[in-house]
């Protein structure tokens, strides 16, 4: 299976989450500033069937789709996510789509108890891609 044909098969959650990251393989300093690095971020909208697995790989960013029922999909040792966050679909959607994405509106989240999240410094790497 070729990169297009996964694109094409991502549905709700991951398709949108893929739709607002995979841009980045079309840039250059992106690619530079990640090119040695390997990192997996598990988005898991609790409310929703999927969760969407952001993949890093040497500079390529891409999404996967994570059926998170049963729960043992998304525990670490199944899906192999260096961090995680969960929350409900909403709180993802206002998350990426806000203007004002900072590690202080992310702690704000986190503190109200809307976002959990587990493996903090590696998932602080997603306010890292939208810099770009």
């Amino acid at each position: 299976m070729n990169e297009e044909e996964k694109k094409k098969r991502l549905k709700g959650f991951a398709g949108v989450v893929s739709k607002q990251i995979e841009p980045l393989n079309d840039i250059e300093k992106f690619k530079e500033d990640f090119k040695d690095r390997n990192i997996k971020i598990l988005l898991n909208a609790t409310d929703g069937k999927n969760g969407a697995l952001i993949v890093i790989d040497k500079g390529t960013i891409y999404v996967e789709e994570i059926k998170n029922t049963p729960k043992e999909n998304i525990k670490k040792k199944n899906a192999g996510w260096d961090g995680r966050l969960q929350a409900k679909t909403k709180a993802f959607v206002n998350l990426l789509t806000s203007e004002d994405l900072s590690f202080g509106s992310v702690l704000g989240q986190i503190l109200t108890f809307k976002i959990r999240i587990r493996g903090l410094r590696k998932s602080l790497t997603l306010l890292e891609l939208f810099n770009y």
